[in-house]
């Protein structure tokens, strides 16, 4: 990709030679087509089949994205598609790569695309790597970490990937270090024990998922 979107442009008349340099820094770049708030409207219209773009998108993205739309077909089946769970499941979709929501996209009569005002995701979290996974027991559902960068703490919100795991998120609860001491936290160097509830393998990375400021 030679980042054709991310380019600012410069509108010549061919007749006169006049320029026009173009208000919005992105315009070849809309905003992510969002049609989490009017689903419910497309299935009305006999659609039966949805295509999820995931091409070149992290683990965490495609999990996200469908599971969203996976638990809306849900709800919508069962008459709980409601505004409530709309707003929640768009702040779902936002913690992943996005570049800003185009809501609804062409559809429902509109005529104008939105385009995205920044370079780059707007996604609300990060992640940061900070270690890999070395050992799990499976009849215990442990995961040991070998932290490699930065720190693990109690509280925190951790996600492992790899090409078999796909992604598993958990939270921090518990931590022993490579003693057996419960412990608040473990730093750079050292070893984290932690209770699973999914399974994750050897070598898998694990990341931090942090807010972005």
């Amino acid at each position: 990709c030679f980042q054709t979107c991310r380019r600012r442009y410069r509108v010549t008349d061919e007749e006169t030679g006049d320029e026009l340099v173009i208000d919005n820094k992105y315009v070849m770049s809309p905003g992510d087509m969002c049609t989490i708030g009017m689903l419910d409207k497309l299935i009305e219209a006999g659609v039966s089949v949805l295509k999820i773009e995931g091409r070149a998108r992290g683990p965490e993205y495609v999990d996200t994205v469908v599971k969203q739309y996976r638990i809306a077909l849900d709800r919508i089946a069962s008459g709980d598609y409601d505004e409530k769970f709309k707003e929640e499941s768009e702040n779902q979709l936002k913690r992943v790569f996005n570049r800003g929501f185009w809501k609804n996209g062409y559809y429902l009569g509109k005529k104008l695309g939105e385009w995205s005002q920044v370079y780059g995701s707007q996604a609300t979290t990060k992640k940061i790597q900070v270690g890999k996974v070395v050992n799990f027991f499976k009849k215990a559902m442990v995961v040991e970490i070998a932290v490699e960068s930065g720190e693990i703490n109690t509280g925190d919100e951790i996600a492992f990937t790899g090409a078999t795991t796909g992604i598993v998120y958990s939270s921090v609860k518990k931590i022993l270090d490579s003693s057996g001491i419960d412990v608040a936290g473990v730093k750079k160097g050292t070893t984290a024990t932690i209770k699973l509830e999914d399974i994750v393998r050897r070598n898998d990375k694990v990341f931090l998922i942090k807010p972005r400021t």
